[in-house]
C-alpha cells in the first residue's frame, strides 16, 4: 500500500536522494551554491523535475512506453515488460524546461528554482493515454516483471512551481496528454522506418527496446 501523498517540492524541499543518480545531483546542486556564494559566480540551480520529449532515452519509462506503442502498432512488437505502474511523476515537456532555464540566466540575480508542470500522472495515466491515442488497449500488451521494479522507489512526485511562475512568468506550455502523444507519434514513425528495415531482411524484428 501507498501512503499519504506528500505535499508538492519546492526550493526549501529538503533533499533526500533515492539513489545514486539523484545523489549525483544533490552534490551537483550544493557544488552550483558554493561557487555562487564563494566566489560570486552567476550560477543558478534549476530543479527540474521529470522533462520529457520524443528525444528521450529508451531506458526512461516514458520512452519506453512510447517506442513500444509504436512497434506493437505497427507490428514489430506485441508485449512490454513493466514494473510499478502506480509510480507517480511531475512529467513536462523538455522543450518548456528549458525555456525556462534560459529565463533564469536573464535575471538580474542568479538564484535556484523548481520547475514543474504541478500535475502528477501514474505511469498507469501514461499508459492509458499512449495505448489509447493508437486505439490499443494497454492492459493486452503490458506485462508486470518484478525485475523492473525499485529497491528504493519514490510512490509520488510533484513540483510547486510558483517561484518560477512568479519571478520568471514562466509556465508549461506543453500538457500532459499533448506530451504523450508527441512522444507516441514520434515512435510511429521510427517503427514504420524500422519495419522497412525489417521486411527487407536488414533488421531483426526481435532487437527490440
Amino acid at each position: 500500500m501507498f501512503g499519504s501523498t506528500p505535499p508538492p517540492q519546492s526550493e526549501h524541499t529538503p533533499f533526500h536522494p533515492r539513489s545514486p543518480y539523484a545523489a549525483s545531483k544533490c552534490a551537483a546542486h550544493w557544488y552550483t551554491v558554493n561557487y555562487r556564494e564563494a566566489y560570486g559566480l552567476f550560477a543558478c540551480n534549476g530543479i527540474l523535475f521529470n522533462h520529457e520529449s520524443p528525444r528521450r532515452g529508451e531506458n526512461f519509462v516514458t520512452r519506453k512506453i512510447t517506442r513500444a506503442v509504436g512497434r506493437i502498432k505497427i507490428g514489430l512488437q506485441n508485449k512490454l515488460f513493466l514494473g510499478n505502474l502506480q509510480a507517480s511523476r511531475d512529467w513536462g515537456f523538455a522543450g518548456d524546461y528549458v525555456e525556462a532555464m534560459w529565463m533564469m540566466l536573464q535575471q538580474e540575480k542568479p538564484d535556484d528554482y523548481v520547475v514543474a508542470t504541478e500535475e502528477s500522472h501514474t505511469v498507469e495515466e501514461f499508459l492509458q493515454v499512449a495505448f489509447g491515442y493508437v486505439g490499443l488497449n494497454w492492459k493486452d500488451h503490458v506485462v508486470i516483471d518484478k525485475r523492473y521494479f525499485r529497491p528504493a522507489e519514490v510512490d509520488n512526485l510533484k513540483g510547486d512551481s510558483s517561484k518560477a511562475r512568479k519571478v520568471l512568468g514562466w509556465k508549461p506550455k506543453v500538457g500532459f496528454e499533448q506530451l504523450v502523444k508527441m512522444m507516441v507519434d514520434e515512435d510511429i514513425e521510427l517503427a514504420k522506418r524500422e519495419k522497412v528495415l525489417v521486411d527487407a531482411g536488414y533488421m531483426d524484428a526481435q532487437q527490440q527496446p
